[in-house]
């Protein structure tokens, strides 16, 4: 499979696999040509898929490479598909107006990409119990015992443009001042299944000699740190989510529904946060 892009390839990249899942018997062997914006560098990428031929997707703004990319994969008769096509077609008709081709578009610096590296300057100064002094300072505050993958959703959340800090619950060492003062960050608790936790507890140890093993992969004081998270979570309030099944991206996405419910006013969902 052949992703062209004449920008990062990003948005082939994530539309590539969307579709590749759906197929679990077939594993898609992915070469990517990012910033294909010449007709020499095209030369090039014609070259690699002649001597490996398979679906090719791109998104190419300029008009004259899509047509000779289309044209030669013709000849060797394999598809080739420009992906946003078909969505800007529907824009076209439904607005009544010609798109502007713009190349790498949806990356231009603009307010929003700056809250966005601002955000993630944030998370990144903020990560692993580093609480700013001000919680209003942060949009999220996620909270969770070790190995409830608090870290990569909070980046993920930055990414997203939302300034997230996180803390790791120990059930032995008081939540920090700043957590119980009025603040408006929107505070979320993390939680697994046990027999989730042993396992990915059992394999990091292996990095960290200086971990009591027994104590950290411990099924009984597994179940009783999770109680103390359900424990902190109803005295104040705070929404859980049970991330034993869900990916860093579904966490997120279940993170960011309950902050726009909130501010919504909208009571959350107690099977929706702890499904």
């Amino acid at each position: 499979m052949h992703l062209v892009s004449d920008s990062t390839g990003e948005t082939l990249a994530a539309i590539a696999k969307a579709a590749a899942v759906q197929y679990p018997n077939v594993r898609a062997i992915e070469h990517m040509h990012p910033l294909v914006r010449t007709q020499r560098q095209l030369k090039r990428v014609l070259s690699d898929i002649q001597n490996e031929p398979g679906i090719v997707l791109y998104t190419v703004v300029n008009k004259s490479l899509g047509i000779e990319l289309e044209q030669h994969c013709a000849e060797l008769k394999i598809p080739c598909l420009a992906v946003l096509q078909p969505i800007m077609q529907v824009f076209e008709s439904y607005l009544g107006a010609p798109q502007t081709p713009t190349v790498a578009g949806q990356h231009v610096l603009d307010a929003d990409y700056f809250r966005r590296i601002d955000a993630m300057n944030f998370t990144m100064a903020h990560d692993d119990g580093r609480l700013p002094d001000n919680l209003n300072d942060a949009d999220i505050c996620v909270l969770g015992i070790s190995r409830t993958s608090k870290t990569p959703t909070s980046l993920y959340l930055a990414q997203r443009g939302y300034k997230t800090t996180n803390l790791p619950l120990v059930p032995q060492v008081p939540l920090p001042e700043q957590l119980l003062q009025p603040h408006k960050a929107f505070v979320v608790c993390l939680i697994a299944n046990v027999d989730r936790l042993a396992e990915v507890r059992r394999n990091r140890a292996i990095l960290m000699a200086d971990r009591d093993l027994e104590s950290y992969v411990d099924r009984e004081a597994i179940a009783a740190e999770i109680a103390y998270t359900r424990k902190i979570a109803a005295t104040y309030g705070w929404p859980i989510i049970d991330v034993t099944r869900r990916s860093i991206e579904e966490s997120a996405t279940m993170i960011l529904k309950l902050l726009q419910d909130r501010r919504a006013g909208v009571k959350p969902d107690s099977e929706a946060t702890n499904g």
